[in-house]
Formats: C-alpha cells, sequence, structure tokens
C-alpha cells in the first residue's frame, strides 16, 4: 500500500513593506491584559474541538486505510494461484474489458492420445532412435549429448489474465520450457509453468512458433501435456529410466532460463535420488542435481550422458548462500503421470474426499473469516457429512494442520476406504466418517465460509 505524507503549508510575508505587528517605542509597550475565565475556557473549548477532530478524522483515515488493505489482501487471495504460477513473468499488457478464458482440458476416453504417443516411443521406434543417439554421442562428451537432444527442447511462452488494484484486468506472461515427447507435436512440462494460462506458445529450436493445445494437468504431480499442430515430424525424447540413475552419475540439463535464454545447457551430476520436498503444499520425491538451474528452466529436460530423458526440471532451492540444489520429477513417475493425462485427461485411481476447503493460515484470514484458529476449514462438504465451517483436526491416524498435511493423509488410502475425521464444530469435537472418491478435475467457486465456532 502506498504511504502519503502530508506537509504543512509554511506562508511567509517577505519583501512586504507591511510590518508583520505593530511596534512601540522602548519602554512605551503597552502591558499584556490576563484574559478573563470567559475568554480561557473558550480557548480550551476551541482546543478540545480541534483535537476531538484531528483523532476523528485519524480514525476515519486509519478505518479506511484498513478497510482498503483488507480489500487489496481479498483481491490478491483471489487472484494469488493464477498470479504466482509461472516462473518468470517478463512483462505485463494492460488490457481493460476483456477476460480471456482460459484453455480448457481436453479429456478423451478413446486412448487416442496415448497411442500416438506410444507409437512413437515403441520398442521397435525407441531402438532405432536409441542407435542414433548411440551414432550422434559416439565420441561421448556434453558437446555431443547435447546436439543429439537439444531440438527435442521447447521454449514455452503464456499469458494469463491478473488483477490490479487500478486495472479491472490485464495480461501477465511468463515463461518455461518443455520437451517434446512424440514427433507429431506433444510435449511434456510442468503444470506450474502453464497453470492458468489463457494462451501457450511453444517455440522450437527452429524458431517457429505455435500456439499450443493442453491436453492435461496434473497439479499434484506437477505434469502438464500440451499439444502442438505440426505438418513435419519433429525429434522427440526418448524416455530413459529413472530407476537407473546412480548418485554421481553426470546429466545436462537443457532449458529456457530466465524466459529468453532457450536452449541453455548446464552440467551436473545426480546428487540425490529419493528427496521428499514440499512445493506450494504439494509434497514431491524428486532427484536432486547440481546442475545449474534457473526460473524458466522448469518443464526442461534432464538428460543421462546417452541421450535418454531421465527427468522433468521443476523447481530450485533459493537463498543467500544456496547454490546447486536443483530438483527434477524423475521421468519414470512423469512418463506414468503423462501418460494418465493422455488417456483419461486427468490421473485415474487417485483418492479425493470430495469437498471443497480453504486453509487459513495468517492473521488477515483469521480476520476476515472470524475465526480464532488456523487450519483447514470446509466450506462445501459435498455429499459428505462434513459441514460448511467444520476445522478438519485429524484423517485417519494422521494429524491435519494445513493443506499438506491432509492431502498427505488422503494420499495413505485408496478409493472407495471409509475414513473417520474428527473436526471442530461449534465449539466442541466431532467424529465423522467419510468415504473417499475418485478425484477428477472439477471447476471450484470461490469459498464462502460459515463457521462453525
Amino acid at each position: 500500500m502506498e504511504e502519503y505524507t502530508f506537509y504543512s503549508d509554511n506562508t511567509t510575508n517577505e519583501n512586504s513593506d507591511t510590518p508583520l505587528y505593530n511596534t512601540f517605542p522602548e519602554g512605551n509597550a503597552p502591558k499584556k491584559k490576563h484574559g478573563s475565565a470567559k475568554n480561557v475556557i473558550l480557548t480550551l473549548s476551541a482546543l478540545l474541538l480541534v483535537i476531538c477532530i484531528s483523532v476523528s478524522s485519524g480514525l476515519i483515515g486509519a478505518y479506511y486505510m484498513v478497510e482498503n488493505r483488507i480489500a487489496e489482501l481479498e483481491d490478491q487471495y483471489e487472484r494469488i494461484a493464477a498470479i504466482n504460477t509461472n516462473d518468470d513473468p517478463t512483462g505485463t499488457d494492460v488490457v481493460k474489458n476483456e477476460k480471456p478464458e482460459r484453455p480448457k482440458v481436453n479429456i478423451d476416453t478413446d486412448s487416442e492420445h496415448f497411442d500416438s504417443i506410444a507409437a512413437a516411443q515403441s520398442a521397435s521406434a525407441k531402438a532405432e532412435q536409441l542407435a542414433k543417439l548411440a551414432n550422434k554421442t559416439a565420441n561421448g562428451g556434453y558437446a555431443a549429448v547435447a546436439a543429439a537432444v537439444k531440438d527435442t527442447v521447447v521454449e514455452i511462452s503464456t499469458e494469463m489474465a491478473a488483477g490490479s488494484t487500478y486495472f479491472q484486468q490485464f495480461i501477465q506472461s511468463g515463461a518455461g520450457s518443455g520437451v517434446i515427447i512424440s514427433d507429431d507435436g506433444y510435449i511434456i512440462t510442468n503444470n506450474h509453468v502453464i497453470d492458468g494460462a489463457t494462451k501457450i506458445t511453444v517455440r522450437l529450436t527452429s524458431g517457429d512458433e505455435y500456439t499450443a493445445e493442453l491436453i492435461g494437468t496434473d497439479a499434484q504431480a506437477d505434469i502438464a501435456v500440451i499439444k502442438i499442430d505440426v505438418t513435419n515430424k519433429l525429434t522427440y525424447a526418448i524416455i530413459g529410466n529413472s530407476a537407473g540413475l546412480l548418485v554421481g552419475e553426470e546429466v545436462l540439463a537443457i532449458g529456457n532460463p530466465l524466459g529468453e535464454l532457450g536452449g541453455s545447457v548446464t552440467n551436473g551430476i545426480i546428487s540425490a535420488l529419493d528427496r521428499e520436498l514440499t512445493i506450494d503444499g504439494q509434497t514431491m520425491r524428486l532427484l536432486q542435481t547440481n546442475a545449474a538451474i534457473n526460473p524458466g528452466n522448469s518443464g526442461g529436460g534432464l538428460f543421462n550422458m546417452k541421450g535418454e530423458l531421465v527427468a522433468i526440471v521443476n523447481a530450485k532451492s533459493s537463498g543467500t548462500g544456496i547454490e546447486g540444489l536443483g530438483f527434477a520429477i524423475p521421468i519414470n513417475y512423469a512418463y506414468e503421470i503423462a501418460t494418465e493425462l493422455l488417456t483419461n485427461g486427468y490421473v485415474s485411481g487417485r483418492p479425493a474426499l470430495g469437498i471443497s476447503y480453504i486453509e487459513i493460515s495468517n492473521y488477515m484470514d483469521l480476520i476476515r473469516y472470524g475465526v480464532n484458529a488456523y487450519g483447514i476449514y470446509v466450506y462445501d462438504g459435498g455429499e459428505t457429512p462434513l459441514q460448511n465451517g467444520d476445522r478438519i483436526i485429524s484423517f485417519g491416524d494422521y494429524e491435519v494442520s494445513d493443506s499438506a498435511t491432509l492431502k498427505n493423509a488422503i494420499g495413505q488410502f485408496k478409493v472407495g476406504d471409509k475414513v473417520e475425521l474428527l473436526v471442530a464444530r461449534n465449539g466442541k469435537f466431532t467424529k465423522v466418517f467419510v468415504t473417499l472418491i475418485e478425484s477428477k478435475p472439477e471447476e471450484t467457486s470461490a469459498p464462502k465460509l460459515e463457521i462453525n465456532k
């Protein structure tokens, strides 16, 4: 919020022939008369009135400042997921009275997408591609591997609708990377690279640009699949086996750092094989590498020295004194999620509560919703016994304190399991039983919370 400083208006009477006060000969100045009690009372009353007006003005000003700040925070809260998803916001273009729609996920149940990828990655096709890779990397070294796989990595730029205190609507740009996984234009990337995007543009190493279609996306795995329509066959990455990786094995990361350095190659090793990290409320098991990773690298490829794709880059630890801590999604898991997206449009068989909830984790949210405890609050219980305003205390044998712990707890069960939940409702602890359903993508509305205190 902008801070304003008010200055008093100082006036002078310089260069004036008129004296500011009457003068008297020395010793003849009249003596000051003491004011009467009436004048004193009037003076005190006027002073008190001025003080009251000043205090009232200050309180009114403070009230409106708080109101404006709360309004800004509410606006930020509703937009934060869309605004903070892309790696590298590279600019904004103001767009008034225009609200572009986000591309909808294309859900196909006939496995058309997967059949296309499966054909490209079939045993015979893979053997042929591996033979070509072997010839290209026969001399060994980073240069040979980079030359062999560079055309499989693409630059991704996005546009998304965002809000502002001063403008109703504007378009925010972002950037990331992706890896081609079939010769007809299917590309794997991170969910957070394209999440909230109203337009996705792909740029090949040839310089050709295409508008991409969103095929499927999964926030939990941070994987998405997009497609571009091409007339010529593309060079695609050969899927390797991340289960066979060793700590200390050399790898190359290729991506689009800073959103404007497409095709950048960095080298490193596998630093660790199974790091459990929580990123944006999602707990993930990732590979760790010391290859240089920067904003814009997300969605790019991590390749072994055979030129095989072994992971999808998705995160970096940053902070003062932190270097060489990059993370990537193992390709065995990433490709499994991608095939689910290609087959169903979503990841099937994943358990869900079937409710909508909101996480209250800061003081302003406590004020906004009128609650006195942080935690997970239900705002739509769906077809479960959970009620609007219930605060979830535990899920099965797992304590729930935030969205990450709730998601982890749900992940320990399977679709159809009946689970006991402990909730705070109307000042009492209540036990309810919920049968888990299959998680499917759906549109959710803004939370309208009614707290059971």
